[in-house]
């Protein structure tokens, strides 16, 4: 089973969402958008970047 992107509404009214694992543990939190298309256009924007993203150790 693959990933799954959870979207959601804070308390405070903002659009965040997280990246789980298969196993259901939370891999990546959003920071806060003030619209759900907002949110949206972050989680494609993870999935167009996150495949070839490098990997840097520091």
């Amino acid at each position: 089973m693959a990933g799954t992107f959870e979207l959601y509404t804070d308390k405070s009214g903002e659009h965040r969402f997280n990246l789980k694992a298969s196993n259901g543990e939370v891999i990546a939190s959003s920071e806060g958008y003030s619209s759900k298309a907002g949110a949206l256009a972050g989680i494609e924007s993870v999935r167009r970047n996150a495949a070839d993203a490098e990997v840097v150790e520091r």
